[in-house]
């Protein structure tokens, strides 16, 4: 048997910790950039505003109903999201994180000693003590099937007490004549609307189909799913693998006008994503830069640069990857022009211990034990306490993020002070 839990609104639930007046209210957080909307109360769904809504064509709903706004503070859901795994690995051994707010758990190899449902209520319970976060579980025989009972479980909470098993064939057909073929797991918007050509429409519609057409017209992996949703596991835990690029881009708030400006953006992209780099443990050997004039302004030619480079020592300091990229910035930007997104990738990524340095070795040294105090530090106090002289500490102010909440648990400065009388 697989578990999916599944932590409910999560963006949205993390802002209520600390805002408890918030609750059984509409809220909704925005993107990177304040554009769209990529988490929503219950309340809020309820009101009509969809998942990606723009904020430009919802703005007067959103001020008539008085949704309150979030922009996304990734420090915060990154913490409770790290607090939240840790729970449930100290309560169940064999686990896949597989995404931000989901995690599965695998029970064929854990001796459970009392109901499934009684641990999993007790880790429920745990993880609303412990950090605030409501979820949902679903239970199944595959991982396919986990997910379409944690969607019951989320859909019908009264019903289920936010935990639904599929534990017989009764459960299981019910379940799939249920799910809708555009929500399930793996299926994709372009084979849902391929699937409903052929009037396939729900899970059980899907199982019906012919192996040989599956396997030809939705690939190998459309078949093994069809196999989890009878109910034969062929999706097995996956091992957490690291990251093979890593991208940091930002819409600006201003159009910017000159090469400065725009390099101390790129040097501060490209510090975080060395950051990230090393926390992985790993080294790049390659960088991309790119940057692009409003493509929504119908009256200008559309501008957009890039430029990638091999770099001649593979590395994740912080120094030397901003050195490259201003470099790299300075050769592409030959004319002032108005940029309002600009982003970096670093990419040919390897773990660091298989880096040859041979003549560069002694400097690579110094560079690591430099950025290993670097990253101690902004742990500490945070990313503007310490940084690279190059690019703008306050340049958050710079980006449409105009309603971010303080970050509660990674500064030292936001954490919430309690007076005792």
């Amino acid at each position: 048997m697989f578990a999916l839990l599944d932590c409910n609104n999560f963006y949205v639930s993390c802002e209520r910790v600390f805002r408890p007046d918030l609750n059984k209210k509409p809220v909704v957080v925005l993107s990177n950039n304040d554009g769209c909307v990529i988490s929503r109360s219950n309340e809020a769904k309820a009101l009509g505003i969809p998942m990606g809504a723009p904020m430009f064509e919802y703005k007067s709903l959103i001020e008539k109903e008085k949704i309150e706004c979030f922009s996304a503070n990734f420090s915060l859901y990154g913490d409770f999201s790290q607090r939240i795994m840790n729970i449930v690995a100290n309560h169940f051994a064999d686990i896949e994180i597989y995404s931000i707010d989901e995690v599965f758990i695998d029970f064929s190899k854990q001796i459970i000693n009392e109901p499934l449902s009684y641990s999993l209520t007790k880790l429920r319970n745990n993880i609303l003590q412990w950090t605030g976060i409501p979820t949902s579980i679903g239970v199944a025989p595959t991982k396919a099937l986990a997910k379409i009972a944690n969607s019951i479980a989320k859909k019908f909470p009264e019903k289920t007490n936010h935990i639904y098993i599929i534990d017989n064939e009764e459960k299981r057909i019910k379940a799939l004549k249920w799910i809708k073929i555009e929500d399930i797991w793996g299926i994709g918007r372009n084979n849902s609307k391929k699937l409903k050509k052929l009037n396939i429409n729900t899970g059980y519609d899907f199982i019906q189909l012919n192996d040989t057409w599956i396997k030809k017209n939705i690939t190998i992996n459309g078949l093994r799913l069809k196999y989890e949703l009878m109910g034969i596991s062929c999706f097995k835990l996956e091992q957490i693998h690291n990251k093979q690029n890593i991208s940091i881009s930002r819409t600006f708030e201003k159009e910017i006008n000159n090469l400065n400006d725009l390099k101390e953006r790129i040097a501060a992209f490209t510090a975080k994503a060395a950051a990230k780099l090393r926390k992985q443990q790993s080294v790049c050997g390659s960088l991309l830069i790119y940057f692009h004039s409003n493509l929504h302004k119908t009256n200008e030619i559309p501008y957009y640069k890039q430029s990638y480079v091999n770099l001649p020592v593979q590395t994740s300091s912080s120094i030397e990857l901003v050195k490259y990229a201003k470099l790299v910035l300075e050769n592409i930007y030959k004319e002032p022009k108005p940029i309002k997104k600009a982003g970096i990738v670093l990419s040919n990524i390897l773990p660091n211990k298989y880096i040859n340095l041979n003549l560069f070795e002694e400097y690579k040294e110094k560079q690591d034990k430099l950025m290993k105090v670097v990253d101690y530090i902004q742990q500490l106090y945070g990313e503007q306490f310490l940084h690279l002289a190059s690019h703008n500490p306050s340049l958050r102010l710079l980006t449409l993020q105009q309603k971010l909440s303080p970050k509660y648990t990674t500064k030292w400065e936001d954490i919430l002070k309690i007076k005792c009388y």
